[in-house]
């Protein structure tokens, strides 16, 4: 048995909007032998321009029952019932958590007319339901309210199941299809081919525009789990209705993957990609001139327009770094803002501290020493690359930094072992760089030694 919904609704996700119409019309296979419909007071304003597009307005729905009222009866005529609407996701997403708030449990298989009949009756240039059933000569005077456009899907189900030569129907009922759980407008095909490599995956919408990219250990894996679930919130619902094709580009190893997603991030700039847009790196090292002369050196937040020697993920490593900068070159903790109590100055105590502090080394004697150290930092910076695996058993894979800066990854074939920069530059791809790239390769080779070689 089938029970054929359509829902009106004050906004496009369950979580924050309610339900303004309900249609529920049941299908035993063969014909309509039960309807279903009621206004609900959504016990929330409705927006004007939706008022506009179903017609109805607050005045309609300030009498009717609110869900919970008829929840009950909502939930004896789904349960045991295959749950179908035209882009079912939607539809169920909202009924399934509203009868939850209610204290009903909804769990049934679902059918979505989109999909079925984009594989059953394709070829035509629109799937919407008032355009599919215009094109199909299915009469249907209530547009947009809940029954008239449940019975025109029903009357469009009925239709398919007429048509299903190659048992579509049957085939997304089977547990292992997950055709139901996909977005309305992306084809199966295409999770069937996505490879189980890592790699990065984008998705488009219905002009070929990235509107995701992702990275995985697992490509197939990694994409399945974002259909997974029914989550009503608005971010949710909008993503999956944008998504219209999948590519994607394998990779080597989880760590090209993350760099290849982050510029691609940077790039493309996703519109349903949050986190790395924000990305900004911690802490940096900076440069300034006292008021006696003397050049300081700090660690600080780091400022997106402030100039900065070198950028750091953690405040830590940050003073790291200066410490032995400062045993190297004979600085001043307390010039360096790294002893900030009034105690004697530990670089006096350990004999590195010429007395910068206390006045008594003139400014132009210590500064040449900061400048030595600014440039010892920006031109003896570490050069190496990391080897790993390739796509493919054949291959393997090359990530370059350069001075400790990214340069760029690549692949060649196993049998390749030169060591000239100039060579190895020839088989990488070049790539922007990015601190958040920058900390991730160093990260790796920190954890990683045994797949480095460096280049003095």
């Amino acid at each position: 048995m089938y029970a054929i919904v359509d829902i009106e609704t004050t906004g496009g996700h369950a979580s924050a909007n309610g339900i303004t119409d309900i249609a529920i019309v049941l299908h035993d296979g063969e014909k309509v032998y039960h309807r279903f419909q009621s206004l609900i007071n959504p016990q929330q304003p409705i927006p004007i321009y939706i008022q506009a597009l179903t017609g109805i307005n607050n005045d309609m729905v300030k009498e009717a029952p609110v869900f919970a009222d008829v929840a009950s009866e909502i939930f004896d005529l789904l349960q045991d019932k295959i749950f179908i609407a035209h882009n079912v996701n939607f539809d169920y997403s909202f009924v399934r958590y509203h009868l939850a708030a209610a204290g009903f449990n909804l769990d049934c298989k679902k059918l979505c007319t989109v999909r079925l009949s984009r594989k059953i009756i394709p070829g035509y240039p629109s799937y919407s339901l008032g355009k599919l059933c215009h094109q199909l000569g299915i009469d249907n005077d209530s547009r947009h309210r809940a029954m008239g456009d449940a019975f025109a899907t029903a009357t469009l189900f009925s239709m398919l199941l007429a048509q299903d030569k190659d048992r579509h129907v049957q085939h997304s009922l089977l547990i292992k299809s997950k055709e139901q759980l996909l977005p309305p407008h992306l084809p199966k095909y295409l999770m069937d081919e996505l490879p189980k490599n890592p790699g990065v995956y984008y998705f488009h919408d219905q002009k070929g525009k990235v509107v995701y990219v992702g990275k995985a250990k697992n490509i197939k894996k990694r994409v399945n789990s974002h259909f997974s679930g029914n989550n009503p919130n608005r971010q949710r619902q909008n993503f999956l209705r944008d998504i219209y094709n999948i590519t994607w580009q394998i990779c080597g190893t989880e760590l090209m993957s993350l760099i290849l997603e982050a510029t691609e991030i940077k790039r493309l700039w996703p519109e349903h990609n949050r986190s790395l847009k924000r990305f900004d790196q911690g802490y940096a090292l900076y440069q300034f001139e006292d008021q006696n002369g003397y050049i300081r050196l700090a660690i600080g937040k780091k400022k997106k327009y402030q100039q900065s020697i070198y950028s750091f993920g953690l405040m830590l490593e940050g003073y790291e770094l200066l410490r032995k900068l400062m045993i190297d070159f004979n600085l001043c903790p307390k010039l360096c803002f790294v002893q900030k109590n009034e105690e004697t100055c530990s670089g006096i105590i350990n004999h590195h501290c010429n007395g910068a502090c206390l006045g008594t080394e003139p400014a132009e004697v210590y500064n040449t020493r900061v400048l030595q150290a600014i440039q010892y930092l920006k031109t003896n910076m570490p050069t190496f690359i990391i080897y790993d695996e390739g796509r493919e058993a054949a291959e393997q894979s090359f990530i370059l930094m350069e001075k400790g800066q990214f340069y760029g990854m690549g692949y060649a074939e196993k049998t390749f072992n030169n060591t000239d920069l100039k060579v190895i530059k020839e088989v990488l791809k070049p790539y922007p760089e990015n601190d958040y790239v920058k900390n991730l390769i160093y990260q790796f080779a920190s954890n990683n030694p045994n797949k480095l070689v460096s280049f003095v």
